[in-house]
């Protein structure tokens, strides 16, 4: 389970399995306060941590040395005004230092993209979304 805690105006505090915390936050235009990543942030944030997880560790197996990785993730949304507003698309840019076989790095993402990550799978299929409440006093 991953509990998700409210902290005052809209910041929440997100608590997962793993016991490690992270802030999100709303833009200032909606009461927010910077003190966090948006959901949205950290949800495309989370594609591409899922993916250079895996990248990293098909190259770090087939010894393939690099010196640096970033990954930039640019998308699109639905039209301002439009609610709800999804992602409509995104792209996982993996940026890599080194003198690095391309050939080594392409099979890399390729893993990543149709085998191992979990997040950009999830995002690729329909997700049964229900939503529940209760009150407690």
């Amino acid at each position: 389970m991953i509990e998700v805690t409210w902290k005052g105006g809209v910041t929440f505090e997100s608590v997962g399995p793993s016991g490690n915390p992270f802030t999100m936050d709303g833009t200032p235009a909606v009461g927010g306060q910077d003190h966090g990543p948006t959901p949205v942030e950290a949800l495309l944030g989370s594609a591409a941590a899922c993916s250079g997880i895996d990248v990293v560790t098909v190259l770090n197996k087939k010894q393939v040395p690099f010196t640096s990785y970033r990954l930039e993730v640019t998308y699109e949304r639905a039209t301002e005004g439009d609610w709800p507003r999804p992602v409509t698309a995104m792209t996982v840019r993996h940026v890599l230092g080194g003198n690095i076989d391309a050939a080594a790095v392409d099979r890399a993402v390729q893993l990543s993209d149709e085998k191992y990550c979990t997040v950009i799978a999830t995002l690729r299929i329909p997700v049964a979304v229900t939503s529940e409440w209760k009150i407690v006093e």
